[in-house]
């Protein structure tokens, strides 16, 4: 019996044996309460009367010095054989602490001292002073296995002997042993004791029936129906409660008597101390020590054991219990394919052109891994990609955003239209997000009308694996059972995906993710195929770019310094309010781009040569106007750089050129928020020059965000009014302000050469990358604007005639100025 290397065995330390401890296989048989005897011929026993010591408190565990009279009380009711006393002053002997030691004698010592000890009658002990006793204790909670310099070390600064400081660590482990064996075999006793009371009370039951109704005596024949099947149900969830524990052993590391007997909480101290963690966990399924995961410090952080689960509604209790002890053991496949997938690099992955992410090996992961979620249908493909990076935030916090959807949404907003948990499977433990598994829904999406958006059902389990290491993985659950709702999102499934969080010592984290999707990928446009392909669209450098610009803005913005360059004097709680109304209004743009959120009707279905416009009636939407709102998108490819284009749309002196909202004049800027180091992350205040400064009372200002990274940029604006604005920039409540944002997405074409979209037909080769050579990239424009201020009113061919000459003429200004 081991204990991950906390407790020795016998053979360091003198020749000393571990003792066996033996146990029933039957559960209803008698447990035998002492362990086999095992002999010391170094040591002799103490005389009777004296006493054991115990002065380590920590480690002295379950077992305490017999009280004066107390006599054999705990041998009451045991029958012992011949031999039985014997066994039981060994073990008395054996339980004794490591600070009574024989003065001078071990090994041939004892030999040549034999014939004095049988003329004395018993040999002279040695008593060692409280002060080398606690520092004894103390060595040996370092290491219980000191060598023989350690030994000789030790020996010196306490004035023992060599051999002295040997017999006391050897007498040490064995007594650790005993009690530990001694505590296991009670604890198997009292299940022993609980599941006979149990039976007799049962069949006690079974012979004398009580009728329900009358109360008298009743033959088993008169057992109703439902009593019967409730016996049954009970067998069946017993059932099911054992094989839940055995995965509770998988993934949370505690064994199954944790679940299934009481256990006072005065001994929870005990798997603490002897060093029972999640060293079984990770083993049981062969996961690999990612990142160099250190096991000791599982130690002092033994993980807890399974939450309680819910119960969905809707469902029949068999329903759920099958789907539950299902999710549980798919999520435990999951992690230890996400934890090898973030460990192995060559042959595993490839490492792209751009440098920053790599790209999964098809051929080798189909060999090491089994299929997790079953066979790729054969019109799907499979993008694959995994990325690292470092951002400002700890592992804590991260999990926690991750675990909740309003959060998660929040935090990539351009990537999430909509997220939200449909039932928790398990709650986390001991306050923290340890063991949670919860399942979810997800609408993934990239800012354009030309891809689809993803709608996945998937599992989300977190788990932490050590002090500041955690681990999240989702994975898909649309094929864990057969029927018609096995069939709900069919476009899409998420194969074991996520990130691996480790804290660093300058607060930062390191994060490893991992995104592997496999999908239908004939509703994509063609002009998009190579993006999504090359990962920049939903891959694992797209999440972990937005990641880091998010969590440097977050970092930047509820700072209480103001970064140098910022124009205008603005307090931090107006920064904060001001940062806050931009996320609403970029939220909203994505939302009325990918036509999420709300509930959108199509007006024109739209394509690569026209808008597609969705319209919605807003009804007392906190932040919004009242009427019916007509959102216009098109997507259109541009024969310039995505950097270039960035800073042409961004930059207020060449806004005229496109903007009808400039009144053809020079915008000016009121102020500038960094969001963090790159100049184009920030939040602007414009105005224009042709508005006179006096007339402030219907006068309009344009709040204006950008953010860039190397998956793509973004520009969103919306005209707000100006004493609202007033109000949000002193720190008030930005829900005040009414806007409906606009806005372009831009993103690299990732076409193997500049000649465009007609030139990559059919060739999505490994040059087809980020940063492949090619000087294009693709422009999304889209608008929200009030056609009418009646909610109850309907579209006219009017309107939708002004809305497509507005994206024309916008698409045709910045052309025309980019051209010439």
């Amino acid at each position: 019996m081991s204990f991950g290397g906390f407790i020795g065995g016998g053979s360091s330390g003198g020749g000393g044996g571990d003792a066996g401890l033996m146990m029933a296989d039957n559960l209803y048989s008698t447990i035998p309460t002492s362990a086999l005897a095992h002999t010391q011929p170094h040591m002799v026993s103490p005389p009777p009367m004296v006493q054991p010591i115990f002065n380590s408190l920590p480690l002295s565990l379950a077992v305490k010095p017999k009280m004066e009279g107390a006599g054999d009380m705990g041998l009451i009711g045991e029958n012992f054989g011949p031999g039985d006393a014997d066994k039981s002053k060994e073990e008395e002997y054996e339980s004794r602490s490591g600070s009574d030691n024989i003065e001078g004698a071990s090994g041939d010592d004892q030999d040549t001292q034999g014939d004095k000890a049988s003329s004395s009658g018993r040999k002279k002990y040695h008593r060692h002073t409280p002060f080398q006793i606690q520092e004894l204790e103390a060595s040996f909670k370092e290491n219980p296995h000191p060598d023989e310099k350690a030994r000789l070390e030790l020996g010196r600064r306490l004035n023992l002997e060599s051999k002295q400081v040997k017999f006391w660590f050897q007498n040490r482990r064995t007594q650790m042993k005993t009690q530990m064996e001694r505590h296991e075999n009670n604890m198997l006793k009292q299940e022993n004791d609980k599941l006979r009371i149990e039976n007799i009370a049962m069949k006690e039951a079974m012979r004398n029936p009580v009728c329900s109704n009358c109360g008298g005596a009743a033959a088993l024949g008169e057992i109703s129906i439902e009593e019967h099947h409730l016996r049954i149900e009970n067998a069946r969830l017993r059932d099911e409660l054992s094989r839940i524990c055995g995965l509770a052993n998988k993934f949370l590391g505690r064994p199954l008597s944790s679940l299934a007997s009481p256990i006072a909480p005065g001994n929870s101290d005990l798997e603490l101390a002897v060093g029972r963690n999640a060293f079984a966990a990770l083993s049981s399924v062969g996961t690999p020590v990612p990142m160099g995961l250190d096991f000791t410090s599982a130690v002092t952080n033994p993980l807890p054991i399974l939450p309680t689960i819910r119960s969905s509604m809707g469902m029949t209790s068999f329903d759920v219990s099958i789907d539950k002890s299902m999710y549980l053991e798919l999520a435990v496949a999951a992690m230890d394919e996400l934890l090898k997938l973030a460990q192995i690099d060559n042959p595993l992955w490839f490492r792209s052109l751009d440098g920053f992410s790599e790209a999964l090996n098809l051929e080798e992961y189909n060999r090491v891994f089994p299929p997790c979620v079953g066979t790729k249908p054969s019109n799907f493909i499979t993008e694959a990609t995994k990325a690292t990076g470092t951002v400002i935030i700890n592992s804590t916090s991260l999990v926690e955003i991750l675990m909740d959807p309003n959060r998660w949404t929040e935090l990539f907003s351009c990537m999430i239209g909509r997220a939200s948990t449909i039932d928790v499977v398990t709650d986390g433990t001991g306050g923290t997000r340890n063991g949670a598994l919860q399942l979810m829904h997800a609408e993934f999406q990239v800012l354009s009308p030309l891809v689809p958006v993803r709608e996945v059902k998937f599992l989300r389990f977190c788990k932490q694996h050590a002090e500041g290491f955690w681990a999240v993985v989702d994975v898909s659950v649309d094929s864990i059972r057969g029927g018609p709702s096995a069939q709900i999102f069919s476009d899409c499934r998420r194969l074991p995906s996520g990130c691996i969080v480790q804290d660093m010592p300058n607060g930062y984290a390191k994060v490893i993710w991992v995104e592997h999707m496999e999908y239908d990928d004939s509703n994509v446009h063609q002009s998009y195929r190579p993006l999504l392909r090359s990962g920049l669209g939903f891959g694992a450098q797209k999440w972990v770019a937005t990641l880091e610009r998010q969590c440097e803005c977050l970092a930047v913005i509820t700072s209480s310094t103001v970064p140098g360059g910022d124009h205008g004097v603005i307090s931090p709680s107006g920064r904060r309010s001001i940062a806050k109304l931009a996320q609403r209004m970029t939220h909203n743009f994505c939302a009325g781009v990918c036509a999420t959120v709300y509930k959108w009707e199509v007006v024109q279905v739209g394509n690569a040569d026209e808008a597609k416009l969705v319209m919605r009636k807003s009804m007392g939407n906190p932040g919004e106007p009242p009427g019916v709102v007509l959102s216009a998108t098109s997507t259109v490819w541009m024969p310039v750089s995505e950097q270039r284009l960035f800073d042409f749309l961004r930059n207020e002196q060449t806004r005229s050129q496109w903007d009808v909202l400039s009144h053809d004049g020079a915008m000016q800027q009121m102020f500038h928020i960094a969001k963090g180091q790159d100049l184009g992350n920030s939040i602007s205040l414009l105005r224009s020059s042709a508005t006179s400064p006096n007339s402030n009372q219907n006068g309009m200002l344009i709040l204006q965000e950008t953010s860039t990274d190397v998956s793509g940029s973004l520009i969103v604006y919306a005209a707000v009014d100006i004493p609202a604005m007033n109000v949000v920039m002193s720190g008030g409540d930005s829900s005040c302000v009414v806007l409906l944002p606009s806005g372009f997405s831009i993103v690299p074409d990732c076409y193997p050469d500049s000649a465009g979209p007609n030139s990559s037909s059919g060739n999505f080769g490994k040059e087809a990358t980020a940063g492949g050579g090619s000087n294009g990239c693709l422009l999304t424009v889209g608008f929200q604007i009030l056609v009418n201020s009646l909610p109850a009113s309907k579209l006219t061919l009017e309107s939708i005639d002004t809305v497509n000459a507005l994206i024309g003429r916008t698409l045709q200004g910045s052309i025309s100025a980019l051209l010439d």
